[in-house]
């Protein structure tokens, strides 16, 4: 929680920085007017749903929301905590934060980019209602309204991440970053405190999989048009780390392996 309320104070901040480095930006005149950068698209954003499946990208989403339900349902029910009854229900709104802030900066600027996660985004937030359907917990996601929520404090985010990315493309771009940062802090920090189930932790960590790939994708629209972004929830050291390093393809939960398994990738943590 704590980190959303220092989310919504740096935005201002960040906002008025961001502004002063948009005129060193690229011109989007010497861009495609639809992709940005054709290069960025065809070789990173179309892989935007494959990371969320394990296989190839060539499911469906719905192939890939039956594959959730089929995994999460074949591993144990256990006994939750009080962290992990907080994590599902404060995840499922988040995941539904950052798909409907990209929904909007599609509607506003027509970049793949935004609409290619804001899919994975709801992938994300799908796994977290089996999870909640699985455990029989109230779903505060259900019935969702785009840009609705019932947390006060990601109400606020989503409304500050808005009017921040509506200045412009940059500032979008710059908002892609900054709600992928807070998504890999908040995933890695129920990992790590909050979880011990193995389907929530499973389904987690696939999340965070997919959180670092996403914060790839924005990585390379902000080398394009030149911004430079400063992490505000992870470190330095993540942040270069994970942007420095290829696209991570792991299990996913169409290749499910019923157990939490941590690979090479999975090690990226503070």
């Amino acid at each position: 929680m704590n980190k959303l309320i220092k989310a919504i104070s740096l935005l201002t901040l960040a906002a008025l920085i961001s502004l002063l480095m948009v005129n060193c930006s690229k011109s989007d005149a010497n861009s495609n007017p639809i992709t940005g950068d054709a290069t960025i698209e065809n070789t990173n954003i179309e892989k935007a749903l494959s990371f969320d499946s394990g296989i190839d990208g060539t499911e469906s989403i719905e192939d890939i929301i039956e594959c959730i339900y089929e995994c999460v349902n074949s591993m144990p029910v256990e006994d939750l905590n009080d962290g992990e009854i907080e994590t599902l229900e404060y995840m499922r709104e988040e995941e539904f934060l950052a798909r409907d802030v990209y929904i909007k900066m599609y509607e506003l600027y027509n970049i793949p980019v935004f609409n290619n996660i804001s899919n994975s985004e709801m992938i994300h937030s799908t796994a977290m209602q089996a999870l909640l359907e699985k455990y029989n917990l109230p779903d505060p996601g259900v019935d969702h309204e785009i840009g609705i929520f019932e947390n006060e404090e990601i109400q606020a985010l989503y409304d500050a991440l808005v009017e921040q990315g509506s200045v412009s493309l940059q500032e979008a771009i710059i908002v892609g970053a900054t709600i992928e940062d807070l998504d890999i802090a908040d995933l890695i920090d129920h990992i790590e405190n909050d979880v011990d189930n193995q389907d929530i932790g499973y389904a987690l960590s696939q999340l965070l999989r997919g959180s670092r790939n996403h914060m790839r994708a924005f990585g390379a629209h902000l080398a394009f048009h030149e911004l430079t972004y400063t992490p505000q929830f992870i470190s330095q050291e993540m942040y270069d780390q994970i942007v420095a390093t290829g696209w991570e393809v792991g299990n996913g939960f169409c290749v499910c392996q019923c157990e939490l398994k941590k690979d090479d990738s999975e090690r990226i943590t503070e």
